[in-house]
């Protein structure tokens, strides 16, 4: 799974966006954390998470701040969280999640990516049960046995520990992220975490044709220009150039 991971990570790379998209896309997901499950990010362990990764993406302090006073002050826009799920160029899987104060105006976006690069929008859960949802934790090490024996000993409910070219990557329930980063940190107070995050993780990968490549380029960034698309997971690997 490690692989796998690491192959839709260095596929999605390019659609990150400019700055002004990555700043956007956390103000908007850090006011709805806050706004729904408080501010206090001791309290809030989901606001909390959203933060650390913000900073790890070097979103300015600024950034958070305005978003987490805007929740403050409890006016604002209604955003609601919204997801799509289809298959995209080459058939591969595609699930996409959005914020929106307007489903009329999502739902017609991201349509219109799936229809005009020759993709289908699928029905609710038509593919997410092909994807694990799950806490991922990468970092330095060669010693998966002693990472795993540490989560185990913590009572961690651990999918999977994987070792490989000197990173070991850590796979879990996404409930467990938490207890995960929390194990790690105790048993190894240097730790850097070079990925940590919840995602959606395919359970197998479809390598789409050089012919379908194009399209898929496209798709990608179409999605990446909604306004209202915070993050795309998919299970297509591009042929090797």
């Amino acid at each position: 799974m490690g692989r796998a991971f690491e192959v839709r990570k260095n596929a999605m790379a390019k659609t990150a966006g400019a700055k002004t998209k990555v700043y956007s896309k956390y103000g908007k997901e850090i006011y709805v954390c806050a706004k729904n499950g408080g501010t206090d990010p001791d309290a809030n362990l989901a606001l909390r998470r959203l933060m650390d990764k913000a900073k790890k993406d070097q979103v300015p302090g600024h950034v958070i701040e305005k978003a987490i006073d805007k929740a403050v002050g409890g006016a604002g826009e209604d955003f609601v969280p919204m997801r799509y799920e289809g298959f995209g160029p080459g058939n591969c899987m595609v699930i996409v999640d959005c914020l929106s104060d307007n489903a009329n105006r999502t739902i017609t976006d991201v349509r219109n990516c799936f229809t005009k690069t020759k993709s289908n929008l699928g029905a609710q859960n038509s593919v997410s049960h092909m994807f694990d949802h799950a806490a991922i934790f990468q970092f330095a090490g060669d010693d998966e046995d002693a990472i795993l024996e540490v989560l185990m000993e913590a009572d961690v409910d651990v999918t999977e520990v994987e070792q490989e070219d000197g990173r070991i990557t850590v796979f879990a329930p996404h409930t467990e992220f938490y207890q995960v980063k929390t194990a790690l940190t105790e048993a190894f107070p240097d730790m850097t975490f070079d990925t940590e995050e919840i995602s959606f993780v395919p359970q197998n990968h479809v390598e789409i044709s050089a012919d379908d490549v194009p399209n898929f380029e496209k798709f990608m960034a179409m999605l990446e220009d909604c306004d209202d698309v915070q993050d795309v997971y998919h299970n297509a690997i591009l042929p090797s150039a």
